[in-house]
């Protein structure tokens, strides 16, 4: 995961998920929907960041929960490294 603060009160989500990483379109769109809702439901929501999820192989494999739980850590070591919003 890439951040950055960006000047706004909320936070953006962005993510890359290529067929080169993840080889069918039902992994790629499983991956994309555990990330967003994973950010619909983090305060992270209200850092003011530029958030951008780089998805790798072994994501393809991983198992939801797996996912999640990932996602949870990233979210929060962002959530303590992330400059407050101006």
């Amino acid at each position: 995961m890439l951040y950055r603060p960006s000047g706004l009160e909320h936070s953006r989500l962005g993510m890359t998920a290529s067929a080169k990483r993840v080889r069918t379109a039902v992994a790629r769109n499983r991956i994309r929907r555990l990330v967003r809702e994973s950010f619909r439901q983090d305060a992270i929501r209200d850092q003011g960041l530029d958030i951008v999820v780089l998805v790798r192989d072994p994501a393809a494999s991983a198992a939801n929960a797996a996912i999640s739980t990932s996602l949870a850590a990233h979210w929060d070591r962002m959530r303590r490294n992330a400059v407050a919003p101006a």
